[in-house]
Order: structure tokens, then C-alpha cells, then sequence
């Protein structure tokens, strides 16, 4: 698949105003490029005489990468109280006979490149160091995404969802199914261009220096006046970035075909293409043209104070202070066009003769939307702490610290003139025009935040440790802000939540590492997070009857578990075996959340009483397995990495008490991925290697899940396919 050129430039094209669109809206088949990557890197230390050293680093990469599956679903499902589980339908219903529904068949194709470069330089002496470092990166990606629907017909129409119902036959004009059910669940073809630029920058200056006001550079680091500190070490870091993703256009087409049908268009017609307006864009046209851009920018800065100090039983030990500081600022601007008004609302064809494909060279006159929605955002983050390393006797340390951070988080939204936001649990939207400010924020708060640890070590080979720390958890502007994001057209929609608050972590670890001899390493832990108002996705349904995730803060939340990891070097074991090195480390989490009262009044109203579940986006387990082994004789190199991921929720189930809708909540399923490479050296200065990514190729799946479900029901599907590569590098010193 590609896009039929859809990079029209960045600028908005306002005089398309009152034409018709002369570009492609729609997806077609052509043969993928062939992939390929390269990069370059050198640098070096010099020293200008026996004090002072300088040295840089620079390096410059090129990635040309795509992927393709036409193996996906997107199936979106609810259960009604009069029909049970159902795909989710808008537009009418099955008793009406005229609605729409979506289980979709989703074909995916992206190319994109990438490239960028990091150069650093650094100056140095015994008691100072000073650096700098910049970073950019571009990318542009092309993406086309075809969307089909063909068995939400099947599944509606027919004795198997009623009985007595006669069957639909796409291909028999005169079948009975065809006349009476023509407009239950027809056929839809959504489809979605996209083209996008992604730039980051960044500009680091650093430096760290030993306040010896001794004179003697060679007593640097200890105390040889016998004062309360050794040598006092200040560093800092001040840093410029941005960011900006350009989306100069991003195009969707969306239309349903009704067979040929007496009650419509006589047989001889092959068939019918109408407009389709999805229920979440029923306010524009079939064909949008949306243009975005997001600008984020980042100022930090942080000093810290290290003040070592040396005790009677040479232990060393320090007390450090800081402060931090980072300022964001973040711009969204969105323009779209469509054609609201487009008189010719169909097109007689069949069903493998697209739309799309004449839909260019056909009279649809474009208008400027007037519901389009743009917002800044700015965070600024202020802190200063102290921290304290005592050594206590031969074997304890002691770590504590205080932080004292504020936060001070904002959202300004804009509306169009017909603009809309989603209110958090309201039943309808409302308009910018009659509030202009209510889909703003503005957070301000400041915590405290201790932190304590101890660290025992019984020997050489065992260490104990245990640690307490309060942490914070931020809003996203994208979590915050109640407009409808949507990757593509017929895919999954995210509305932000203006009223989201921060949550507050306590967290509590124990750790042991032990370490036998050297290449070998164990380690296990136990950890406790206790949260509230822990930031949670859930689902709901709009006025417009199409679901949605939002973000929500939950009453109180809890995640515990157990780390374990080993590595061990197979040589200690026997000599045959040099250069073997196998490592594991598993992740077990068990993870509870409260519902808000209101949530669960309105799932016990419908009858699907929910007090908690597990928190979203935490697998219950967490695997990974590599071997690695090296031939030094050959210079071979061979790699095998094993990742396994458990079942995680995605998004938590949602009730429409109006007319009793319930959305089960959606869980990812486990999968695994299996990658492998070999490298081969030759000679002083050549390397050859191979890869291969994904292995297993395992179906990544989610599925509705409830306790009020017989079995699971899937939700996504689809491959990511195996990737192969080969290489060869090329190394020289000087």
C-alpha cells in the first residue's frame, strides 16, 4: 500500500476553499522498498599538555524502514440490555433496520526515514570539566491504513442473530436479504493517509568542578587541611530541547456500499457507494483533510553541591544539595477541511470499484471546518533537596533525603465557531461559543518527598538493602485536554480529561544481590507502591453513541511484586564452555485499583456491579531470557533474546446508564518475541553481522474480558511480521 503522494507541504491550503480536492483520498497496492540503514561515528582524546585534555565525539545515522500487515482487526463490541453481546452499532439500531456497525479488517503500510546526528565536546583538567553536546533527529513517515467491514452485515443479517431472518447473499441481487436488510450494517471502506515529520533538538551544556581552594591540584579529593568535608564537587547541567511533529496532511475518506437491490437500485446496477459519516465526525464530511502541529520546547537547568567526607574507619561518605528546574511550553494547532456540503452524496459501482479512486476527479467542493479545537500548554517544575550517605560502622550506610518540588501545570483550549468539548461523565458536549474557558486548566501543588534507604553488606559477595520513597505521577497534556484524538479513521478514540490530578506514590523495596564470583550474579526483590488518585484509563460512551478511553484518577491504588535476575559467565562452570554467558531476569506484579463511587454506581445501576480491578498498563508478568557467546579464535558473536509479556489492561469497563450500554474492560494478551544475531569479525578492521527481529511472529491480540463474560471477545488483532537484515561495518583507530 502508500498514500498516492499525500505530502502536500506544510502550508494550509486555504484557497482550496470552494474547490473540489485534486489529490488521492484513497490507499493502493504497490511493492515495498527495500529497507536499509547506515551509520558513521568517530572521535578521539588529545591532550594539550600535561594538565588539560580535550576530546569529541560525532555521529551521523541513516534508517530507511517499513512494515506491512493485512492480517489486523479492530472489532469494537458492547453489551446491550436487550440484545447482549453485540458489535457496537450507531446510526440506528437493529430494530430499526438502518444503522451501522464496526468490525473492522484493517490492512497497515508505513515507510518511513530517519536520520540525525550527536556531537559532543569536551574539555578537561584535574579539576574541572567542561561539555557540551547537541542531538537532532528528523523523521517522515508515510502511512496508509484501509479499514473494511464486511462481517458486521454477516453477523447482523440472518438467522443467526434472528431467527427467521433470511440470509444475505452480496452476490444474488434477488436475495431476499438483500431487499429487506440493504441499509442493517452495509458494507464500509474507511480509509486514512497520513504523512508526518518529526524534529527533535537538543543542546546540552555541563560541567563538574573540584572547589579546591588548597592551591595544590594533587590533594584534590582529600582533606588535607583535616576539615569537616574532603574537596567539595559542583556540578551542573543546563539543556535546550524541542520537539515538533508536523502532520501537513492527514487524509480520510470514509463510505458504505449497498448491493445491487429492487428497493434501492435495480439489478442491472452493480451496486451503490454512499457518504458515511462516522458517529465521532458526524459534524464533517467523507473526505477531511486535517493539518496538525505540535511544538514542545524544554528548559533545564540543575546545580548540585557534593560535599564528601572521609571517617575515622576510612569510610567515605557525602551530603549533597540541589536544585532543578524545567520549564515546557507545548503548542497545538489543528485546521481541517472537508466537504460538509458536498451535494453528490453517491456513486454507482460495485464493491471492488472504490470511491476513492474517482473521488478526485469528481466536484466536491471543500470548506474550512469550523469545529476544530487548538490549545498551549505549559509545566513548570521547580525543586530543591538534600541528601545525606552515612556510613554507619563497617558494613551499614545510611541514605536519606527530602525533596521539595512544586508543580505548576496549565491548558489553554481554543474552539472553532461550532467547536465542542467532552466534559468528564456529561451527557452532552459543550460548546466553546457558551463557555470559552471551561476546557481549561490550571494545577498548581507542591509535596514533599522523603526518602530513606539502608544498605548492609554482610561481605564481599552479599548486600541488603530496603528504601522508602514518596514519588509523583503527572498529567500528559494529552491526558488533560477533552479533545478527540484518533490515529485512524475506524481505530480506537482517546479523549482527554481536564479535571485530572497528579497521584502520589509511597513506595517500599527490599533487595538482595549476591555475587559469588565474578561473572556471576543474582538479585531479588519485593516491592509495594501505594497510590492515590492513581491516573487510570476507562471507557465510555459519548452522546453521539460511540465509546471512547479517557483518563480518570481512581480513589486508591496498590501494585506489589517480586524481581528476580541472573547472569551468570558459563567459563567458572568449565573451560569448554568460555564465552557462554546466559541471563534472566522475571517481573511477577499484582496490582488493585478502587472504582470512583460513581463509576461503580452506574455499572451496579445496569447490573454489572464493579468495585475493583487490576491498574492499567501493568502486565502481571514480565520474562526475559538472552544467551549470548563469543569465539574470540574467530571473533564470532552469537545473540538469542527471549521477551515474554503478560496479560495487561488496557482500559477499564464503562456503563451507559441512559440506555444500559456496558463495555467489558479490554485486556492485552501475552505474547512473545524471539530475535536473534550473529556477528562475524575479519581481519583488523571489518565486521559482517546478521539479524533477525520477531522470530515467533505471534498474533498481538487484545480482548474484551468481564466476569459477566462467558469467554473472551477479540478486540485487535494482527502480525508484525519477521524482519531480516545483514550488515557489514568498518573500524579504524588511530
Amino acid at each position: 500500500m502508500n498514500t498516492w503522494g499525500t505530502n502536500q507541504g506544510r502550508d494550509i491550503p486555504f484557497d482550496i476553499i470552494g474547490q473540489h480536492w485534486p489529490n488521492a483520498v484513497g490507499t493502493t497496492t504497490t511493492k515495498s522498498p527495500l529497507d536499509s540503514k547506515w551509520s558513521m561515528s568517530g572521535g578521539g582524546k588529545w591532550e594539550l599538555d600535561d594538565d588539560v585534555r580535550v576530546g569529541g565525539f560525532l555521529s551521523f545515522f541513516y534508517d530507511r524502514d517499513s512494515s506491512f500487515y493485512d492480517n489486523g482487526i479492530e472489532d469494537s463490541w458492547f453489551v446491550t440490555p436487550t440484545e447482549g453481546l453485540v458489535p457496537e452499532y450507531f446510526g440506528g439500531n437493529p430494530a430499526s433496520g438502518e444503522f451501522q456497525s464496526s468490525l473492522l479488517d484493517v490492512t497497515q503500510a508505513s515507510e518511513s526515514v530517519q536520520w540525525g546526528g550527536l556531537g559532543t565536546f569536551g574539555i578537561e583538567t584535574p579539576n574541572h570539566k567542561l561539555g557540551v553536546a547537541l542531538l537532532y533527529t528528523r523523521m517522515a513517515e508515510n502511512t496508509a491504513v484501509l479499514a473494511t467491514n464486511t462481517r458486521g452485515k454477516a453477523y447482523f443479517v440472518g438467522p443467526d442473530f434472528i431467527p427467521g431472518n433470511p440470509v444475505y447473499d452480496p452476490t444474488d441481487p434477488a436475495a431476499p436479504g438483500n431487499n429487506q436488510y440493504w441499509l442493517s450494517s452495509p458494507y464500509q471502506r474507511l480509509e486514512t493517509l497520513v504523512y508526518t515529520e518529526e524534529t527533535t533538538a537538543s543542546t546540552i551544556f555541563s560541567g563538574e568542578h573540584k572547589l579546591d581552594f588548597s592551591g595544590d591540584e594533587a590533594s584534590s579529593g582529600e582533606d588535607a587541611d583535616g576539615g569537616l568535608f574532603d574537596t567539595p564537587i559542583l556540578d551542573w547541567r543546563l539543556s535546550f530541547s524541542e520537539a515538533v511533529y508536523d502532520q501537513p496532511d492527514k487524509t480520510q475518506f470514509s463510505a458504505y456500499w449497498l448491493p445491487p437491490s429492487n428497493d434501492f437500485f435495480p439489478p442491472p446496477e452493480p451496486g451503490a457507494w454512499l457518504a458515511l459519516r462516522p458517529a465521532e465526525s458526524t459534524l464533517l464530511g467523507w473526505a477531511q483533510h486535517i493539518w496538525q502541529k505540535v511544538t514542545e520546547s524544554s528548559d533545564q537547568i540543575a546545580i548540585n553541591l557534593k560535599l564528601p567526607f572521609t571517617l575515622e574507619n576510612d569510610r567515605v561518605g557525602y551530603t549533597k544539595f540541589g536544585v532543578f528546574g524545567d520549564s515546557v511550553q507545548r503548542s497545538y494547532t489543528q485546521s481541517s477541511f472537508t466537504n460538509e456540503n458536498d451535494p453528490d452524496s453517491f456513486y454507482i459501482a460495485g464493491w471492488d470499484e472504490p470511491w476513492s479512486t474517482v473521488f478526485p476527479t469528481q466536484t466536491h467542493p471543500m470548506v474550512e471546518s469550523i469545529y476544530d479545537v487548538d490549545y498551549d500548554g505549559f509545566q513548570r517544575i521547580g525543586a530543591v533537596y538534600g541528601m545525606l550517605d552515612m556510613p554507619l560502622g563497617e558494613k551499614f550506610n545510611v541514605i536519606g533525603g527530602l525533596r521539595v518540588e512544586s508543580t505548576s501545570l496549565s491548558t489553554n483550549v481554543f474552539g472553532g465557531p461550532g467547536a465542542t468539548w467532552f466534559p468528564p461523565g456529561g451527557l452532552v458536549p459543550i460548546s466553546f461559543a457558551s463557555d470559552p474557558t471551561a476546557a481549561n486548566t490550571n494545577f498548581d501543588q507542591s509535596d514533599l518527598l522523603p526518602q530513606i534507604g539502608l544498605q548492609y553488606e554482610a561481605n564481599d559477595e552479599l548486600v541488603f538493602r530496603a528504601n522508602f520513597a514518596r514519588t509523583l505521577a503527572r498529567q500528559t497534556f494529552r491526558e488533560l485536554t477533552p479533545i478527540l484524538q484518533q490515529e485512524f479513521l475506524g481505530g480506537p478514540i482517546f479523549i482527554g480529561n481536564p479535571d485530572l490530578q497528579l497521584s502520589e506514590l509511597k513506595n517500599y523495596d527490599f533487595r538482595v544481590d549476591y555475587t559469588p564470583e565474578e561473572g556471576w550474579f543474582f538479585s531479588g526483590s519485593w516491592f509495594y507502591k501505594s497510590i492515590e488518585a492513581p491516573i487510570e484509563y476507562a471507557q465510555f460512551v459519548a452522546p453521539q453513541n460511540f465509546s471512547y478511553t479517557t483518563a480518570v484518577n481512581y480513589p486508591q491504588g496498590t501494585m506489589q511484586g517480586i524481581e528476580l535476575e541472573a547472569r551468570v559467565k558459563m567459563d567458572t562452570v568449565a573451560e569448554r564452555l568460555k564465552g557462554l554467558a546466559l541471563g534472566a531476569n522475571a517481573t511477577f506484579i499484582d496490582s488493585s485499583v478502587g472504582l470512583p463511587q460513581d463509576e461503580q454506581d452506574a455499572l451496579a445501576l445496569i447490573g454489572y456491579p464493579m468495585a475493583e480491578r487490576p491498574m492499567t498498563g501493568t502486565p502481571d508478568f514480565l520474562l526475559n531470557l538472552n544467551a549470548t557467546y563469543e569465539l574470540e579464535a574467530t571473533g564470532t558473536q552469537v545473540g538469542r533474546f527471549y521477551n515474554l509479556s503478560g496479560t495487561t489492561l488496557e482500559s477499564g469497563a464503562g456503563a451507559e446508564t441512559l440506555t444500559g450500554v456496558f463495555i467489558p474492560s479490554i485486556y492485552a494478551l501475552p505474547y512473545a518475541t524471539l530475535n536473534f544475531t550473529l556477528q562475524q569479525s575479519s581481519g583488523e578492521h571489518w565486521k559482517g553481522f546478521f539479524q533477525a527481529k520477531n522470530l515467533l511472529n505471534p498474533e498481538i491480540q487484545t480482548v474484551y474480558r468481564s466476569e459477566y463474560l462467558p469467554a473472551d471477545v477479540l478486540n485487535t488483532s494482527y502480525t508484525a511480521g519477521v524482519d531480516f537484515a545483514v550488515g557489514l561495518s568498518f573500524q579504524m583507530d588511530f
